[in-house]
């Protein structure tokens, strides 16, 4: 027992030293070790050779004589676990068999993938908040390390869109809703999803992939039709406006109602939806007054309402599907039709015309030469009367009305200003107003100033003059007129300056007694631009009549040179109205200021020519009773009666007994 205790360890060496063998069968490689890689050596019998067994890890591993090399970079990935089979062979015939183990370990060398680039989403306006948008398994990215843990971000692209949308957590990328949609003001959203392979982001190494969310906001029906315009609106409410009108009693209107503060007009609240409105009237037309088109909510009366009466309609707003609807009111009021005259929006029109033109030329707007001069009034009352306003001119035959257009009546032969007064008569209400127009006949054919279109073409300018067209014909450049009007400007102020010296001078005393009365107010409440006069000051002086020469300075004298007798020529071109005063008879009546005779009624200003032509002018001022010029003449002259006397003396003003005129 004892002899073969000392022989076996004698015995296991002898075999051993006729097998291969290898001290270390298992090891452990990081992944992406570069290949060549030494991992161990092999003992091979003397007469024996070692070779890689069919079974080993394809080209995983080499043998250079008998040391065991890695011969690829290890992808934990692809493959974790290497294996390499040892033969050793005497001749053909296998005399051993190792195996040796390779373990790869995992390392962070591969990026977070997404399943797509961009992902659209279509989401219902009416998502209840909190509820999940897109699940998890939508957005889930994928990371080949398969011991990373993925941390999740939502990014805003849209700015302010972060309200609405979260995810349920930094390693569950599911999308859930935080806040009610709006279709109108966010129909879409757009966001970043960021990904990222590591919890911090300055370690290294650390992956990150970024991909994009769309969503895009379906529109829900919520909300009910609109009558427009809201008084009140914040995008999910609507306060509706309600209509109002006026109609005249006893008569039967054509067309459609012009409401305040618009048409009878609703829109669906969704307007993503935008279904069609069916209008009705759901109360208030129980004796059938009035009619309302269904498509597109036009109100007409559809008899004549014989007393005023007051009718409280309530139209109905209807989706075309009948799922949702809006109900407001209509107040019509039925008011008598008499005393309600039309009204022009200014008293004075001003046109011009070519000198020469022929019959029916249209007047041009001076403020805008290429469009035709319109004169347009309105009933403020019952605007719906407004296409039964007829107009005609009364006191001019060098022109006449084509409705609201002015054009010539006669052949225009003279050149000058002319004045026509311009009657508008409703045919329904009977009512009537004035204006007047002032016609400027020129000589040269006005064109529109620079930013207006024209109505002639082709023509250009060079260095401020006109070519081409008639325009070639002018007289005078752009410039050299131009020149020409701040010269006549210059001397035009220095005449006001002079003629307001003067005025002060001589009558003075008056314009104080006479600053503190309170003017009538005319009954139609326009100003006549022709004659603008400061209402505190004293109305001696008339306006200058508008013409395209400046007036010359006035003398320093204080009493004015002895008129000389008009000439011929200027008596010829005296239109049939060249000046004219507002009458007391109407609001806005005209007339003549130059007159054969005189006229004692008050309220106006008046030019009297005696019989003969060439004889001396008076000039007659008509507009101050005689009561009121006595109690001035006593209001200048608190001190004494000679002061008084002396101001008449200077002022040259004589009073007539028992008239309501004064005679210059």
């Amino acid at each position: 027992m004892g002899t073969w205790a000392l022989l076996l360890p004698l015995l296991v060496a002898a075999a051993q030293a006729q097998v291969c063998s290898v001290n270390k069968t298992f090891f452990e490689v990081k992944e992406n070790t570069s290949p060549g890689l030494h991992l161990l050596d092999i003992y091979v019998p003397e007469g024996q050779q070692v070779t890689l067994g069919p079974s080993s890890t394809r080209f995983a591993f080499r043998i250079q004589g008998t040391q065991l090399f890695l011969n690829v970079t290890p992808d934990y990935e692809e493959n974790s676990r290497l294996q390499a089979v040892l033969e050793c062979k005497r001749d053909d015939t296998v005399v051993t068999q190792l195996r040796v183990f390779v373990s790869v370990l995992d390392a962070n060398d591969n990026p977070p993938r997404f399943p797509f680039e961009v992902k659209a989403q279509r989401v219902p306006e009416d998502t209840k908040v909190k509820a999940v948008v897109i699940p998890e398994t939508e957005l889930k990215a994928q990371d080949r390390d398969r011991n990373d843990i993925l941390f999740y971000t939502l990014q805003e692209v849209t700015p302010g869109a972060s309200g609405f949308f979260s995810l349920v957590g930094a390693n569950r990328p599911e999308l859930r809703l935080d806040r009610s949609l709006d279709f109108d003001r966010w129909p879409n959203m757009t966001f970043h999803l960021l990904v990222r392979d590591t919890r911090e982001e300055n370690v290294e190494p650390s992956h990150t992939a970024t991909a994009t969310l769309v969503l895009e906001v379906q529109p829900a029906d919520l909300r009910p039709p609109w009558f427009l315009p809201c008084t009140y609106s914040d995008g999910f409410v609507c306060i509706h406006a309600q209509y109002h009108r006026t109609v005249p009693t006893g008569h039967t209107l054509s067309g459609p109602l012009i409401l305040h503060p618009g048409p009878i007009y609703a829109v669906d609240g969704d307007r993503g939806i935008n279904q069609p409105i069916v209008y009705s009237i759901i109360r208030g037309n129980e004796d059938g007054s009035f009619s309302i088109d269904a498509n597109t909510g036009n109100l007409t009366v559809t008899k004549s309402i014989p007393s005023p009466k007051t009718f409280f309609l309530l139209v109905k707003a209807e989706q075309a599907d009948h799922a949702r609807y809006s109900v407001t009111q209509v107040t019509v009021e039925a008011r008598a039709a008499g005393g309600s005259p039309p009204r022009f929006p200014q008293s004075l029109y001003r046109g011009t015309v070519a000198l020469g033109s022929g019959v029916g030329v249209a007047i041009r707007d001076a403020a805008a030469p290429s469009q035709p001069l319109r004169i347009r009034a309105q009933d403020p009352e019952f605007p719906d009367l407004n296409s039964a306003i007829t107009y005609r001119i009364t006191n001019n035959s060098d022109f006449r009305m084509d409705g609201e257009a002015v054009l010539t009546g006669a052949s225009l032969v003279h050149a000058g200003v002319f004045y026509a007064e311009v009657e508008a008569n409703n045919t329904v209400t009977s009512g009537t107003a004035t204006a007047v127009v002032e016609v400027q006949v020129s000589e040269q054919e006005p064109t529109p100033t620079a930013g207006t279109p024209g109505t002639g073409g082709g023509s250009t300018t060079v260095d401020g003059r006109p070519s081409g067209g008639p325009a070639e014909d002018r007289r005078f450049s752009v410039v050299e007129m131009g020149a020409l009007g701040g010269a006549l400007g210059a001397l035009l102020l220095l005449a006001l300056i002079a003629l307001t010296v003067l005025v002060h001078k001589h009558y003075g005393h008056r314009l104080k007694c006479c600053c503190g009365k309170a003017l009538e107010p005319q009954p139609q409440g326009f100003d006549n631009q022709a004659f603008l006069n400061n209402p505190d000051e004293a109305n001696w002086v008339p306006a200058p009549s508008p013409s395209s020469s400046p007036a010359p300075p006035a003398p320093p004298e204080p009493a004015p040179p002895e008129p000389k007798p008009p000439s011929p020529e200027t008596l010829r071109r005296v239109p049939e109205s060249p000046a004219v005063a507002l009458d007391g008879d109407g609001p806005a009546a005209v007339r003549s200021i130059l007159t054969k005779e005189r006229r004692p009624e008050g309220g106006y200003k008046a030019v009297w020519f005696g019989e003969d032509i060439g004889a001396e002018a008076d000039v007659v001022v008509l507009n101050t009773p005689a009561s009121e010029v006595d109690g001035a003449g006593n209001e200048g002259s608190e001190g004494s009666g000679d002061e008084g006397a002396e101001v008449g003396l200077r002022g040259g003003a004589q009073h007539a007994p028992g008239s309501d005129s004064i005679y210059l």
